[in-house]
């Protein structure tokens, strides 16, 4: 398979450089590339690899030993000092995102440990990688424990595998590269803070570069040898720049002059912990080092503050990462009027390129193919040379020509079907700041891992053991014992160690939490839309919102107001992206309660056959007036039985206020059979007090939810 080069991608510019800098100094701690999908994130992900040094290493060591310092804890070892060595290219090991643990780590060969009483390890996708590139293709998507193995591996650049009384340890040190498009969900602060790097890619708005782009990919799908072959040598003269970065930069200072910028920036933008500091510290190295120079200067420490802060910044949930050039500027110029006199002061070096360009050109600081520099044959757009190569524009790098989403969004808002019947109020405006109460679904159940409701998954507390039906991922030992243990006098056994078969393995259930499909269900009409009263409805809704990102539920978002219903997110993992739409969400008409119901039941329905293990949650928020169609409140009623029918766990949020009450809404919830809860009582301002405080849907009206567990009524609905 020929892989598309590294120099023929156009644009791009954070990206480039910021995996460039990685190949340097793998120190860094890896790269996150953020963006909306087709941007040639993977694509120059995979490019990488071809421009890393080739690795030799020992022999038949499956562990990549290199030679000249082997690993001594290596499980193939120890290697004799004239091992026999051997050369490969860099690896790019991929990561799945459904990969099991063992798979990632190493696993043990049970038939083998328990049959045999050996101790055999099978290495993992740690072990491939090894001085190679370690690429994760959405990482968003995949378990967080995973995330976890992988960001602690690449920070120690070792990985320890704990496993039934066996201990392995080998040497992991890689270039951890993951992609991911934020609209599918946002990895949890604590795991972002981990990647060295972050940059955010978009696509160009410019039609040429657009033109250009599609140019060079169709010229590599109709000849991928040929077109791969026109860009070699641009490809090879990145390939020994990284080379000559890496010689030099061990002989790169670092001033104490950059070291107080640095410091200086990191307490502007009020990052917590001190790894921003030294990231930041090392790319500026490797920044230094790959443009030829002997020590840092001010403009190092401003490229790597811009790949190395956005995401490390104190923000909101809600808030996309991002760096104030501004701010960043201004944050260099103290360090600099604090010490005028400083002896290491160093200003811009005059004498080297912009380091704010693409890439910056080479070493000499010409510019080099990461520049976007066409082959040798200096072809232009026919030939496979770019619109502006070379010419230090970020050819769609950074996104700032692509509209936001809120106003696309805002855009596409102009034909709203659901406003009928009545027109639409100002567009009440979130303050945000509250806490929402925990609310789980009843039951257990086996959906994906997360952190809301009792499930059983493959992490947590053991509550049990079972025959395996496939390959056993945790054993449980006493009962493996257990179930061998009557057998020991037909197999023959008198003395000596237990004769086990693989019939007698029995695997651990384990009992953790599981995240769920929270569907929120929100009545936009004209009783709603008293502008105070939808601004606290919207504070609540984004609460509860909040509450769904940090337990790693998908969300989905329906409004329904004048004629029917509009599913304004359907399910997925971006709490960003439903936060937006509720926060654009217009007021007005009648009320439609029936239809709202509906669209509810056809979601989950569609939902269940896409991820039938993921269970739902619905909360419908509403005062209970049903005002729109003929018969309102009996099609209500008969919309809420269809609902009902589904057997998802359903809440009704109360957001009726006022002296005089109708209840509708506790009608609602007697229809659904679910709990009722006031809008109120489902959020607060923080306190330390309740952040472990959770609502479980048991315990406001006298019903019974689907799953037949038994609701105690609560005082207040009595």
């Amino acid at each position: 398979m020929t892989i598309y080069p590294f120099s023929a991608v156009l644009g791009m510019a954070d990206m480039r450089l910021a995996l460039l800098l990685n190949a340097v100094s793998p120190a860094i701690g890896g790269v996150l590339v953020r963006g909306e999908k087709g941007t040639a994130k993977s694509t120059a992900v995979r490019a990488l690899a071809a421009l890393l040094p080739p690795v030799h290493r020992v022999a038949g060591c499956r562990f990549g030993c290199d030679p000249a310092d082997p690993d001594t804890a290596c499980p193939d070892g120890p290697h004799p000092a004239d091992a026999a060595a051997e050369t490969r290219p860099a690896r790019l090991v991929e990561l799945p995102v459904g990969a099991a643990e063992d798979r990632v780590v190493g696993s043990l060969d049970l038939e083998k440990a328990l049959g045999e009483g050996v101790r055999a390890f099978e290495p993992g996708l740690l072990a491939a990688a090894h001085r190679g590139v370690l690429y994760v293709d959405e990482v968003n998507l995949l378990h967080d424990h995973l995330v976890d193995l992988l960001l602690d591996a690449a920070a120690m650049g070792r990985s320890h595998v704990e496993r039934e009384g066996v201990s392995v340890s080998h040497a992991a040190r890689f270039l951890l590269v993951g992609t991911m498009n934020p609209e599918e969900g946002e990895l949890r602060p604590q795991l972002l803070d981990r990647f060295g790097l972050t940059v955010e890619v978009g696509a160009s708005r410019d039609p040429e570069i657009r033109v250009e782009v599609v140019r060079r990919r169709l010229a590599a799908d109709a000849d991928p040898a040929g077109f791969a072959a026109r860009w070699a040598d641009a490809d090879a003269e990145i390939a020994g720049q990284v080379a000559a970065a890496r010689r030099r930069l061990p002989g790169v200072r670092l001033p104490d002059a950059a070291l107080r910028q640095i410091a200086e920036v990191c307490a502007a933008f009020d990052v917590d912990g001190m790894r921003a500091d030294i990231v930041t510290a090392r790319t500026a190295l490797a920044h230094a080092a790959w443009h030829g120079r002997d020590r840092v200067t001010i403009d190092d420490v401003r490229v790597a503050a811009r790949l190395a802060l956005p995401h490390r910044r104190r923000r909101d949930p809600f808030d996309t990462p991002g760096l104030d050039e501004k701010r960043l500027d201004e944050a260099l110029q103290r360090a600099q009027d604090a010490h005028p006199d400083d002896p290491d002061d160093n200003g811009p070096d005059d004498g080297s390129p912009d380091d704010r360009g693409p890439t910056g050109g080479g070493p000499q600081g010409g510019g080099g193919p990461a520049d976007g520099g066409g082959p040798a044959d200096g072809g232009g757009p026919a030939d496979g040379g770019g619109p502006h190569d070379g010419d230090g524009v970020d050819q769609g790098g950074d996104g700032q020509d692509v509209p936001t989403r809120g106003g696309r969004e805002a855009a596409a808002g102009a034909e709203d079907p659901t406003r009928g019947g009545g027109e639409s109020q100002p567009v009440a405006v979130p303050r945000g700041g509250l806490r929402a109460r925990v609310l789980t679904a009843p039951g257990v159940g086996d959906g994906v891992p997360g952190r809301r409701s009792r499930a059983r998954t493959g992490r947590g507390r053991t509550t049990g053991a079972r025959v395996p039906a496939g390959r056993v991922d945790a054993l449980h030992l006493p009962a493996t014992i257990r179930a061998a243990a009557p057998h020991q006098a037909a197999r023959g056994r008198l003395t000596g160690p237990l004769r086990l078969r693989h019939d007698d393995v029995r695997e651990a259930v384990r009992e953790g939490r599981e995240g769920n499909l929270v569907l929120f269900v929100v009545d936009a009409s004209g009783s709603m839309g008293a502008r105070q009263r939808m601004t606290t409805v919207k504070d609540a809704v984004l609460a509860l919102l909040t509450d769904a990102y940090q337990r790693r539920d998908k969300v989905a978002v329906i409004a329904f107001r004048g004629a029917g219903a509009r599913t304004l997110l359907p399910a997925t993992s971006s709490v960003l992206a439903a936060s937006t739409r509720l926060a654009e969400l217009p007021t007005g008409g009648r009320t439609p309660l029936a239809e709202g119901l509906l669209a509810a039941a056809d979601l989950l329905r569609v939902e269940r056959l896409r991820d039938p293990k993921r269970r739902p949650l619905v909360l419908i928020v509403t005062d209970g007036r049903a005002t729109a169609g003929q018969r309102p409140l009996d099609r209500a009623a008969a919309a809420a039985a269809v609902l009902a029918a589904t057997g998802a766990p359903c809440v009704v949020v109360d957001c009726e206020s006022g002296p005089v009450r109708l209840n509708l809404a506790n009608r609602l919830a007697t229809q659904l059979q679910a709990p009722r809860h006031h809008l109120n009582d489902l959020t607060h301002a923080p306190h330390r007090g309740d952040l472990g405080r959770k609502w479980p849907l048991e315990g406001r009206i006298p019903s019974k939810i689907s799953t037949g567990t038994t609701i105690t009524p609560a005082r207040g609905d009595r």
